[in-house]
């Protein structure tokens, strides 16, 4: 029987099935932050309840988190509150932590795939939506609820219904200045925030697998702007070296065994999806949203939609009210127009590699007086390489504010 990638890896982490047509899937990894972890942990200590496997949970504070001044005493409540409580049940359960201060601490999407937690062929969840980003390793990587938080911790499964499938084919070279954040933004234009609704997707073609591991993970993670489950990208041997050497990688002939059995994910070649969209590369400009969600965005050279456009292109109905919000008039461009804030940073794109495209472009150049800019790394390594590198006195000298890692400004 010919399997997709989605298919082999599921249908190998199906515990049991139930009468009604759930699947029990065992989840190999849990990665928690202090946001929706203090419920979770509270419904188990009401219930008595022990973490079940506490080694296949990794924490980290990154969502609700200061991004200057980390060493000190944090002076919003709710955010102190959630670190500690994150600490505290850490230490309770036998939990890895990667608190504040701690050389590996970052957002978990950032710092999961450079720690080499995460790997192919297994279940990843976390109580965050863009925990799709780890599908760009051929992993089955998605966001769950805090209840669900409390159901992997006490089990380590999920009750789950078995989504359907999506294969995205994207072909071709990228135009000059067109990045991995362009593509799935002109691809989410394209069918909607609700394009992927009750799906997961692959992402493939030759555009997909001439992006670098970092550029994947930014396709993967924005799946769910798209309304999709998750997203995915088979793994080839871009994954294997990008996991080579990672602290909690295989070693020796245990790494060379496991690249061999990644390498066997991928969708056999007649595998069937649900459903299929093919793109062309060389139709995607570098993008730039111009309303209230990913959906609406357009080539940074085009003009906003009117709204008769907009209702063609079966558009939200909340169109009007968008760019009412945002000050805009349909058929105007937005190019050349005046900005005052400028955030780099977040799950998205806060790597090493973003951070040294942005450096490469300002070098030399100063911000304008009235725009104020915030960098934020995705993780303490990241920060690490960007002072190794001298990134921040290219920040600085530029007026750009580098801060300390976190979810967001």
């Amino acid at each position: 029987m010919n399997k997709t990638l989605f298919d082999k890896i599921w249908d190998k982490h199906v515990v049991t099935k139930t009468e009604n047509g759930m699947d029990v899937l065992y989840i190999d990894h849990h990665y928690i932050h202090e946001v929706t972890s203090p419920q979770a942990f509270a419904t188990l200590q009401e219930r008595n309840i022990p973490v079940f496997r506490p080694k296949q949970t990794i924490a980290t504070a990154d969502h609700n988190v200061p991004t200057i001044n980390q060493h000190l005493p944090i002076k919003d409540k709710l955010s102190a509150l959630q670190v500690n409580t994150l600490t505290k049940n850490c230490d309770k359960h036998q939990v890895e932590l990667f608190g504040l201060g701690h050389e590996w601490q970052g957002i978990v999407h950032v710092i999961g795939p450079e720690l080499g937690i995460t790997q192919p062929g297994k279940t990843y969840v976390c109580g965050d939506s863009h925990t799709s980003t780890h599908g760009a390793f051929g992993c089955i990587a998605f966001g769950i609820g805090t209840s669900q938080v409390g159901q992997v911790l006490a089990t380590q499964c999920l009750l789950q219904r078995k989504p359907k499938q999506m294969r995205i084919t994207i072909e071709g070279d990228l135009q000059k200045g067109v990045t991995a954040k362009d593509v799935i933004l002109y691809v989410i234009s394209e069918l909607g925030t609700g394009g992927g609704t009750g799906y997961f997707i692959e992402y493939a073609g030759s555009t997909i697998l001439d992006l670098g591991m970092e550029g994947r993970m930014t396709v993967c993670n924005m799946s769910i702007e798209m309304g999709a489950r998750g997203g995915m990208i088979a793994p080839d041997e871009k994954t294997i070296a990008y996991l080579k050497g990672r602290v909690y990688a295989p070693k020796g002939t245990a790494f060379t065994e496991a690249s061999n059995n990644w390498l066997k994910l991928a969708s056999d070649e007649q595998a069937s999806f649900d459903q299929e969209h093919f793109f062309e590369a060389k139709d995607i400009r570098p993008m730039i949203s111009y309303g209230t969600n990913p959906g609406m965005s357009i080539g940074i050279d085009q003009q906003i939609p009117t709204k008769n456009e907009a209702e063609s292109n079966s558009n939200t109905a909340s169109f009007s009210k968008s760019l009412n919000y945002m000050g805009w008039s349909g058929g105007e461009a937005i190019l050349d127009r005046p900005i005052d804030y400028v955030f780099i940073g977040s799950c998205t794109n806060a790597r090493i590699e973003d951070l040294r495209i942005v450096a490469e472009f300002i070098e030399g150049m100063f911000k304008a007086e009235n725009v104020k800019v915030f960098i934020v790394p995705g993780s303490q390594q990241v920060l690490k390489s960007v002072k190794e590198e001298g990134l921040d006195e290219i920040f600085a000298a530029a007026g750009f504010e580098l801060r300390e890692p976190g979810c967001s400004a």
